[in-house]
């Protein structure tokens, strides 16, 4: 199988800035969108705040996912960084992140680098999703 999500370059760039102001923890946040195509991201609040742990504040949480209806929209991607390791799915995240429908993407800031990658879990399968990247 495999995953496309299209999403564009200020968007990469939104999450990487997110993730460099967390620092030296885990930013977190939604992106939305329509089928494939990511439309809106929604930084969120890390409400426990770890470089290697990330936790999302249940009330905003909500709130994003009826903003996101509102426009005709729905989650698409569930975004979180990793401030000093790969743009891999950590032990944690694999117990964590279990929605066969959701993509997840890492920004890993590891090495003074900026990598960005994209996953599905199904089935306790991990699934290496292509970040398709527009302009503007």
């Amino acid at each position: 199988m495999s995953y496309t999500i299209v999403l564009s370059e200020s968007m990469k760039h939104a999450m990487i800035d997110h993730a460099k102001t967390a620092l030296p923890n885990e930013c977190c946040g939604y992106i939305t969108g329509i089928d494939d195509q990511c439309k809106t991201i929604h930084k969120m609040t890390n409400i426990n705040p770890s470089p290697t742990y990330f936790e999302f504040d249940p009330k905003e949480q909500f709130d994003v996912v009826k903003t996101a209806r509102k426009a005709g929209e729905v989650p698409l991607v569930v975004y979180h960084s990793h401030p000093s390791s790969p743009a891999r799915l950590s032990k944690k995240d694999l117990e964590l992140l279990r929605d066969p429908d959701m993509t997840y993407i890492i920004v890993s800031l590891a090495n003074n680098a900026e990598e960005v990658k994209g996953y599905r879990i199904i089935n306790d399968v991990i699934f290496d999703v292509e970040l398709q990247i527009k302009g503007g």
